[in-house]
């Protein structure tokens, strides 16, 4: 709920855990302060700040805040002193400079997407609760090798950026489960072997809006000509806080075609506003999302409606599903980056499709990182089956003893990266399920 300047200025906040403001402004309001006692979550986005005072450490019960599309050119030093503090966002600012030593104690959630990073303090070496990090969007063009030292990081963005090379290291850190690398001088390049038909925009009739992600809407519309029903994702043709549209239009593509995949059609030319989208088969309304994205609390991990259950044989099916698409997409040099539940669409049946490829990245499967870039993956289905485990009703019988659960998690947990087993085997696991 957005809060006025009035309220606060009134007294009327007094006690309030959160705070929401964009009313323009240039200057930190200083009666936010009186707030302290109590204010947890405090949002600003959305106005022309540049800096924040030294006062603002006296907000000691401070865990969020978010500064996203504001004005600031250098990351708030003041920030460390906030003893709470565990999530810092600011997306879409001209940050240029994050200085040593800026950083709080208990930095979990750190987003600068979209802004002119350059380099990363080497002091983000010490943030050791650091579990998801957003910093697609920069020109980074070398990651900090103290970075290492992260080694509860889980959720890592580096797309579209500068980066030369990307190191080895970062593939052996041993919680890393969720990555995105395209877009960057050093990643591999895909080149598609054969590209999609164009359509003209003035093909289709747009209906009714299916979805949003953070790449692009997905519309519902009659294709004129062919005489049926489509989905069309227009890509807002902007850095997001995965990556960028081109690379995943062209992972998309190049991921072909099985049950367990949104079918790709063609590709839109001649839209209004010179944006580019895809052309996709149509979803039926039966399908629905398997889980919910993380929250605060969950921070990586997805969170599941209360009313969520499923049989053993409900489990079974998935998870083969799932490690049978993901092993064609490691065949082909494709790291999904975002191998969760809330990007899986299921039926009454079981039936389930993967989508959004937003984070995404091509990798060519003879380099050194191969190996474990899809192990890396591998710890997310890991963290996937393991959810899903845990919402298996007891009364719906077990054919599988639990410890053969466990024990498959377990492997693809391991915090020795190259030692996980790949999807392939995986899949030969999960035969004898």
């Amino acid at each position: 709920m957005m809060n006025t300047l009035n309220e606060l200025k009134s007294g009327k906040l007094i006690g309030s855990k959160r705070l929401k403001l964009a009313c323009g402004l240039t200057e930190f309001p200083s009666e936010i302060i009186s707030l302290a006692s109590t204010l947890e979550i405090l949002d600003l986005s959305g106005n022309e700040m540049s800096a924040l005072p030294d006062s603002f450490a006296e907000l000691k019960k401070l865990k969020i805040i978010f500064f996203a599309n504001n004005k600031f050119t250098v990351f708030p030093k003041i920030l460390a002193k906030c003893p709470s503090l565990t999530m810092i966002g600011f997306k879409s600012n001209q940050i240029h400079n994050v200085p040593e030593n800026a950083f709080p104690p208990l930095l979990q959630w750190l987003i600068l997407t979209d802004n002119k990073l350059k380099n990363l303090p080497k002091s983000i070496g010490e943030s050791y609760l650091l579990q998801k990090c957003a910093l697609a969007g920069n020109l980074i063009e070398k990651l900090p090798i103290d970075m290492a030292n992260c080694v509860n990081l889980e959720l890592l963005r580096i797309s579209a950026n500068q980066l030369h090379e990307i190191p080895k290291w970062l593939f052996e850190l041993p919680k890393l489960s969720w990555v995105a690398f395209a877009g960057n001088p050093g990643a591999d390049k895909l080149k598609l072997k054969t590209d999609l038909e164009l359509f003209s925009w003035d093909d289709f009739e747009l209906k009714e809006l299916l979805g949003e992600g953070a790449s692009g809407l997905i519309s519902k519309a009659n294709w004129i000509a062919q005489k049926k029903e489509v989905a069309i994702k227009v890509f807002k043709g902007a850095v997001t806080s995965d990556g960028l549209p081109e690379d995943e239009v062209s992972v998309s593509i190049h991921a072909g075609i099985h049950e367990n995949l949104v079918e790709v059609l063609a590709k839109i030319k001649n839209h209004p506003e010179g944006k580019s989208g895809l052309i996709m088969g149509l979803i039926p309304s039966s399908f629905i999302n398997l889980g919910n994205p993380p929250n605060f609390e969950t921070c990586t991990r997805d969170v599941f409606d209360e009313a969520a259950t499923f049989t053993e044989e409900q489990l079974i099916k998935l998870v083969k599903s799932i490690a049978s698409v993901s092993a064609q997409l490691h065949r082909k040099g494709i790291n999904h980056g975002d191998l969760y539940a809330h990007n899986i669409l299921v039926n009454e049946f079981s039936d389930c499709l993967l989508g959004d490829f937003g984070a995404a990245t091509y990798y060519n499967t003879s380099s050194v990182l191969a190996h474990n870039i899809e192990r890396v993956e591998v710890r997310a289905f890991g963290c996937l089956v393991e959810d899903l485990l845990s919402l298996v009703e007891e009364s719906s019988g077990r054919n599988v003893p639990f410890e053969k659960w466990l024990k498959l998690i377990k492997k693809c947990r391991v915090p020795t990266v190259k030692t996980r087993l790949s999807f392939a085997e995986i899949v030969c696991e999960l035969a004898g399920f």
